[in-house]
């Protein structure tokens, strides 16, 4: 099937920016013309692709075809970089990457644009399979089919609490019963590094309850304000812990989370640098994975 690239420029640029209106803009037309090249598009491929509301979103053919229109374009920006200009790429990953030691190797990269998903490292893979992301951030060492899987490293996690926290509720040490009782930070309904981390420690698998808390820097701020114990990246909570804000708990505080970059094997040659970019800044801020047993 032959497609439009304006019809599909108009689509990309509705679920960008969430309207008719902003599209237009963006594209430098009317919102009329938009209407017009989604209407065209969606007769093309006999399909809905924009679900109207405030704001838009696409449908799950729709994000497919929107990822197709960035990676054409991300080609023509290696090929053609003066008429093209910056290219957009989707990537999905995890907050705690962002938080932590992401950021640089993305600014490292001025000619792309980034359009960041936030999902559990666990769980990224679903938006590959999906063709939702062109990479994405993950513990999957397995590839994706048609994507090429980069070991990073692992980013090192502590389990924390407060001190009065822990006189409150670890009194007696950190055990199954007390971790059954005891309030946990868990960021999100898909989190299950908490539940990992108490099976590694007690053995024994304990259904938790707690906060959920979706934001890596809010995780830490409840921990030192003593709503409950968590694991925080190693990184953000050395301070607290040396200061003694934070109480490392149990006898196996750390947890080491291996991290993967897998991204689409014929995006790979245009993606190169942002994928070295990727290593060198892991090198410098994972640890090599271990066993959570060790």
């Amino acid at each position: 099937m032959q497609f439009d690239y304006d019809q599909l420029r108009a689509l990309t640029a509705i679920l960008r920016s969430g309207s008719f209106d902003s599209a237009a803009a963006a594209l430098g037309v009317t919102p009329s013309a938009i209407s017009q090249r989604l209407k065209a598009l969606e007769e093309q491929v006999g399909a809905r692709l924009v679900l109207r509301a405030n704001p838009c979103s696409g449908t799950p053919l729709g994000q497919r075809l929107a990822r197709h229109a960035e990676d054409v374009a991300l080609m023509e920006a290696q090929l053609l970089p003066q008429r093209s200009g910056p290219a957009r790429i989707s990537v999905a990953v995890n907050a705690d990457s962002l938080a932590t030691w992401l950021v640089p190797a993305l600014a490292s990269q001025p000619d792309l644009r980034f359009d960041l998903t936030i999902e559990d490292q666990d769980h990224s893979l679903h938006l590959l399979k999906e063709g939702r992301v062109a990479a994405a951030i993950t513990t999957r060492a397995q590839p994706v089919q048609g994507c090429d899987s980069i070991a990073l490293g692992a980013l090192d996690y502590v389990a924390t609490a407060s001190p009065v926290f822990v006189q409150r509720w670890f009194a007696n040490g950190v055990n199954a019963a007390a971790l059954a009782q005891a309030p946990a930070l868990i960021f999100d309904r898909k989190d299950d590094l908490q539940r990992a981390w108490a099976l590694q420690e007690t053995g024994a698998s304990i259904a938790l309850s707690g906060h959920i808390m979706p934001s890596t820097q809010a995780f830490v701020a409840a921990a030192l304000a003593g709503m409950g114990w968590g694991m925080n990246p190693a990184a953000l909570v050395k301070t607290a812990l040396e200061q003694g804000a934070l109480v490392a708990l149990g006898g196996t505080p750390h947890f080491h989370t291996p991290l993967y970059w897998q991204v689409s094997r014929r995006l790979a040659p245009q993606l190169a640098g942002l994928t070295r970019a990727l290593n060198n800044a892991a090198k410098a801020a994972l640890v090599a994975p271990r066993s959570q047993n060790s």
